[in-house]
Protein backbone atom coordinates (compact mmCIF):
# COMPACT_ATOMS: atom_id res chain seq x y z
CA UNK A 1 0.00 0.00 0.00
CA UNK A 2 2.99 2.75 0.55
CA UNK A 3 4.58 1.41 -2.34
CA UNK A 4 1.08 2.25 -3.99
CA UNK A 5 1.23 5.71 -2.87
CA UNK A 6 4.58 6.60 -3.72
CA UNK A 7 4.18 5.82 -7.40
CA UNK A 8 0.84 7.23 -7.30
CA UNK A 9 2.83 10.50 -6.14
CA UNK A 10 5.68 9.63 -8.65
CA UNK A 11 2.62 9.23 -11.68
CA UNK A 12 1.15 12.77 -10.63
CA UNK A 13 4.50 14.89 -11.03
CA UNK A 14 4.32 13.52 -14.82
CA UNK A 15 0.35 14.24 -14.35
CA UNK A 16 -0.64 14.35 -18.05
CA UNK A 17 -4.22 16.54 -19.09
CA UNK A 18 -7.32 15.08 -19.36
CA UNK A 19 -8.32 15.81 -23.14
CA UNK A 20 -9.74 19.02 -23.17
CA UNK A 21 -8.29 20.44 -20.10
CA UNK A 22 -4.90 20.67 -21.54
CA UNK A 23 -4.31 24.19 -20.26
CA UNK A 24 -4.92 23.05 -17.14
CA UNK A 25 -1.39 21.31 -16.99
CA UNK A 26 1.31 23.80 -15.34
CA UNK A 27 3.61 25.55 -17.93
CA UNK A 28 6.98 25.61 -16.38
CA UNK A 29 9.82 28.26 -18.30
CA UNK A 30 13.47 27.32 -17.63
CA UNK A 31 16.34 29.25 -18.60
CA UNK A 32 19.26 27.26 -20.14
CA UNK A 33 22.55 29.59 -20.09
CA UNK A 34 22.66 32.14 -17.90
CA UNK A 35 26.63 32.78 -17.14
CA UNK A 36 28.15 35.69 -19.12
CA UNK A 37 30.81 32.50 -20.29
CA UNK A 38 27.80 30.75 -22.03
CA UNK A 39 27.62 31.26 -26.09
CA UNK A 40 24.26 29.76 -26.03
CA UNK A 41 21.08 30.99 -23.95
CA UNK A 42 17.83 29.43 -24.05
CA UNK A 43 14.35 29.78 -22.69
CA UNK A 44 12.37 26.47 -22.51
CA UNK A 45 8.75 25.78 -21.47
CA UNK A 46 8.23 22.65 -20.65
CA UNK A 47 4.24 21.32 -20.13
CA UNK A 48 4.63 17.75 -18.43
CA UNK A 49 6.25 15.55 -21.30
CA UNK A 50 6.38 18.49 -24.23
CA UNK A 51 8.30 21.40 -25.21
CA UNK A 52 5.80 24.07 -26.28
CA UNK A 53 8.40 27.06 -26.35
CA UNK A 54 11.85 27.19 -27.13
CA UNK A 55 13.85 30.51 -27.39
CA UNK A 56 17.40 29.90 -28.39
CA UNK A 57 20.62 32.33 -28.41
CA UNK A 58 23.71 31.49 -30.20
CA UNK A 59 26.60 33.99 -30.23
CA UNK A 60 28.65 33.04 -33.40
CA UNK A 61 31.90 32.56 -32.21
CA UNK A 62 33.71 34.08 -35.50
CA UNK A 63 31.04 37.44 -35.90
CA UNK A 64 29.97 37.56 -32.37
CA UNK A 65 26.46 38.20 -34.25
CA UNK A 66 23.74 36.54 -32.29
CA UNK A 67 21.49 34.37 -33.97
CA UNK A 68 17.81 34.07 -32.56
CA UNK A 69 15.45 31.04 -33.20
CA UNK A 70 12.27 30.17 -31.26
CA UNK A 71 10.14 27.19 -32.20
CA UNK A 72 7.01 28.30 -34.67
CA UNK A 73 3.88 28.57 -33.39
CA UNK A 74 1.91 25.49 -34.29
CA UNK A 75 4.55 23.06 -33.11
CA UNK A 76 6.06 21.73 -29.66
CA UNK A 77 8.27 18.76 -29.31
CA UNK A 78 7.57 15.69 -27.44
CA UNK A 79 10.64 14.79 -24.98
CA UNK A 80 10.42 10.74 -25.66
CA UNK A 81 11.93 9.54 -22.39
CA UNK A 82 9.09 11.85 -20.23
CA UNK A 83 6.45 9.79 -21.85
CA UNK A 84 8.27 6.71 -21.69
CA UNK A 85 9.14 6.93 -18.08
CA UNK A 86 5.57 7.60 -17.17
CA UNK A 87 3.93 4.56 -19.40
CA UNK A 88 6.56 2.70 -16.97
CA UNK A 89 5.29 4.01 -13.75
CA UNK A 90 1.98 3.17 -14.67
CA UNK A 91 2.67 -0.04 -16.21
CA UNK A 92 3.94 -0.61 -12.39
CA UNK A 93 0.91 0.78 -10.78
CA UNK A 94 -1.44 -1.66 -12.75
CA UNK A 95 0.48 -4.18 -11.74
CA UNK A 96 0.13 -3.24 -7.54
CA UNK A 97 -3.53 -2.82 -8.49
CA UNK A 98 -4.21 -5.41 -10.48
CA UNK A 99 -5.31 -7.16 -6.73
CA UNK A 100 -7.39 -5.45 -4.34
CA UNK A 101 -6.50 -5.03 -0.55
CA UNK A 102 -8.74 -8.18 0.10
CA UNK A 103 -6.68 -10.45 -2.13
CA UNK A 104 -4.45 -12.76 0.12
CA UNK A 105 -1.21 -13.98 -1.46
CA UNK A 106 -0.63 -18.01 -1.29
CA UNK A 107 2.90 -17.71 -1.35
CA UNK A 108 6.21 -15.81 -0.42
CA UNK A 109 7.25 -16.60 -4.19
CA UNK A 110 3.63 -15.12 -5.57
CA UNK A 111 4.95 -12.15 -3.92
CA UNK A 112 8.31 -11.71 -5.17
CA UNK A 113 7.26 -12.68 -8.89
CA UNK A 114 5.24 -9.59 -8.37
CA UNK A 115 7.92 -7.64 -6.66
CA UNK A 116 10.23 -8.55 -9.22
CA UNK A 117 7.48 -7.06 -12.39
CA UNK A 118 7.13 -3.83 -9.98
CA UNK A 119 11.15 -3.59 -9.83
CA UNK A 120 11.47 -3.96 -13.61
CA UNK A 121 9.12 -1.35 -14.75
CA UNK A 122 10.62 1.03 -12.17
CA UNK A 123 14.14 0.20 -13.43
CA UNK A 124 12.91 1.25 -17.00
CA UNK A 125 11.19 4.37 -16.00
CA UNK A 126 14.75 5.19 -14.43
CA UNK A 127 16.94 4.86 -17.13
CA UNK A 128 14.53 6.37 -19.28
CA UNK A 129 15.15 9.42 -17.76
CA UNK A 130 19.48 8.78 -16.58
CA UNK A 131 20.48 7.67 -20.14
CA UNK A 132 19.45 9.86 -23.03
CA UNK A 133 19.57 8.42 -26.31
CA UNK A 134 22.49 7.88 -28.68
CA UNK A 135 22.48 9.96 -32.18
CA UNK A 136 24.90 10.04 -35.22
CA UNK A 137 24.81 13.37 -36.27
CA UNK A 138 23.02 12.47 -39.93
CA UNK A 139 20.37 11.54 -37.60
CA UNK A 140 20.24 15.00 -35.67
CA UNK A 141 20.60 17.02 -38.96
CA UNK A 142 17.42 14.92 -40.45
CA UNK A 143 15.41 15.08 -37.02
CA UNK A 144 12.05 16.93 -37.47
CA UNK A 145 13.46 18.84 -34.64
CA UNK A 146 15.33 21.08 -37.00
CA UNK A 147 12.29 21.76 -38.98
CA UNK A 148 10.25 23.25 -35.72
CA UNK A 149 12.06 26.77 -35.67
CA UNK A 150 11.72 30.33 -37.16
CA UNK A 151 13.46 31.52 -38.93
CA UNK A 152 14.32 28.55 -39.93
CA UNK A 153 17.55 26.49 -38.74
CA UNK A 154 20.79 27.41 -41.03
CA UNK A 155 22.47 24.47 -41.92
CA UNK A 156 25.52 25.11 -40.11
CA UNK A 157 23.88 24.78 -36.98
CA UNK A 158 22.29 22.10 -35.29
CA UNK A 159 20.28 21.56 -32.37
CA UNK A 160 19.41 18.44 -29.50
CA UNK A 161 17.32 18.71 -26.79
CA UNK A 162 17.20 15.53 -23.88
CA UNK A 163 16.83 14.58 -20.12
CA UNK A 164 19.60 13.67 -18.09
CA UNK A 165 18.74 12.53 -14.35
CA UNK A 166 16.51 15.50 -13.54
CA UNK A 167 17.99 17.96 -16.39
CA UNK A 168 16.67 19.33 -19.47
CA UNK A 169 19.67 19.85 -21.54
CA UNK A 170 20.37 21.65 -25.13
CA UNK A 171 22.93 21.47 -27.00
CA UNK A 172 23.71 23.53 -30.28
CA UNK A 173 26.41 22.20 -32.61
CA UNK A 174 28.44 24.86 -35.28
CA UNK A 175 29.36 23.06 -37.95
CA UNK A 176 31.70 23.96 -41.35
CA UNK A 177 31.59 22.46 -44.54
CA UNK A 178 34.77 20.49 -45.29
CA UNK A 179 35.89 21.44 -48.93
CA UNK A 180 35.38 18.45 -51.31
CA UNK A 181 39.22 18.10 -52.02
CA UNK A 182 40.21 18.29 -48.44
CA UNK A 183 43.44 16.54 -47.53
CA UNK A 184 41.66 15.96 -43.81
CA UNK A 185 41.23 12.24 -43.02
CA UNK A 186 37.29 11.68 -42.89
CA UNK A 187 35.88 9.49 -40.26
CA UNK A 188 32.13 9.65 -39.57
CA UNK A 189 31.36 9.78 -36.28
CA UNK A 190 29.54 6.60 -34.72
CA UNK A 191 26.14 7.27 -32.38
CA UNK A 192 26.76 9.56 -29.12
CA UNK A 193 25.02 11.55 -26.93
CA UNK A 194 27.53 14.48 -26.85
CA UNK A 195 28.95 14.98 -29.89
CA UNK A 196 32.89 16.64 -29.37
CA UNK A 197 34.62 18.90 -31.97
CA UNK A 198 35.99 17.78 -34.42
CA UNK A 199 33.83 14.89 -35.06
CA UNK A 200 32.71 14.27 -38.94
CA UNK A 201 29.64 13.74 -40.83
CA UNK A 202 28.50 13.45 -44.38
CA UNK A 203 24.97 13.87 -45.43
CA UNK A 204 23.61 14.52 -48.81
CA UNK A 205 27.29 14.34 -50.47
CA UNK A 206 28.26 17.32 -48.06
CA UNK A 207 30.90 16.06 -45.46
CA UNK A 208 30.64 18.03 -42.30
CA UNK A 209 33.23 18.57 -39.27
CA UNK A 210 31.88 20.04 -35.88
CA UNK A 211 33.61 23.55 -35.24
CA UNK A 212 32.08 24.38 -31.93
CA UNK A 213 29.78 22.22 -29.74
CA UNK A 214 27.67 24.50 -26.80
CA UNK A 215 25.87 23.06 -23.83
CA UNK A 216 23.49 24.14 -21.38
CA UNK A 217 21.17 22.65 -18.43
CA UNK A 218 18.75 23.35 -15.95
CA UNK A 219 17.48 21.24 -13.20
CA UNK A 220 13.42 19.99 -13.60
CA UNK A 221 12.38 19.73 -9.49
CA UNK A 222 9.66 18.05 -10.33
CA UNK A 223 12.05 15.38 -12.15
CA UNK A 224 14.25 15.40 -8.98
CA UNK A 225 11.67 14.31 -6.78
CA UNK A 226 10.63 11.80 -9.61
CA UNK A 227 13.90 9.89 -9.05
CA UNK A 228 14.07 9.99 -5.46
CA UNK A 229 10.51 7.82 -5.71
CA UNK A 230 12.09 5.53 -8.18
CA UNK A 231 14.86 4.69 -5.42
CA UNK A 232 12.44 4.69 -2.52
CA UNK A 233 10.45 2.52 -4.49
CA UNK A 234 12.85 0.05 -5.32
CA UNK A 235 14.27 -0.12 -1.86
CA UNK A 236 10.44 -1.22 -0.39
CA UNK A 237 9.86 -3.85 -3.12
CA UNK A 238 13.56 -4.98 -2.04
CA UNK A 239 12.83 -5.03 1.27
CA UNK A 240 9.54 -7.30 0.98
CA UNK A 241 11.64 -9.44 -0.74
CA UNK A 242 14.18 -9.61 2.03
CA UNK A 243 11.55 -10.49 4.29
CA UNK A 244 10.13 -13.14 2.33
CA UNK A 245 13.62 -14.61 1.92
CA UNK A 246 14.34 -14.68 5.67
CA UNK A 247 10.75 -16.19 6.41
CA UNK A 248 11.40 -18.74 3.53
CA UNK A 249 15.05 -19.95 5.52
CA UNK A 250 13.16 -19.64 8.91
CA UNK A 251 10.49 -22.02 7.55
CA UNK A 252 12.65 -24.20 5.22
CA UNK A 253 15.13 -24.52 8.67
CA UNK A 254 12.70 -25.87 11.18
CA UNK A 255 14.78 -28.83 12.99
CA UNK A 256 11.04 -30.72 14.04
Amino acid sequence: KQLQEILKEASRRFSLPTPGLESQLKQENFILGSSIMDQVKGVLTLQGEALTQADINLKVAKSSQVLHFQFREDKQWKLQQIQDARNHVNQALLLLSSRDNTYQFKTGAEVNKLMDAVMLQLTRARNRLTTPASLTLPELATSGLMKMFTPPMPGDVMVNFYINLSKLCLTVYQLHVLPPNTTKNFKPTGSSVLHNPGAMFELNNNRFEVSHVHKVECVVPWLSDTLVFFTISLQLCQQLKDKISVFSSFWNYRPF
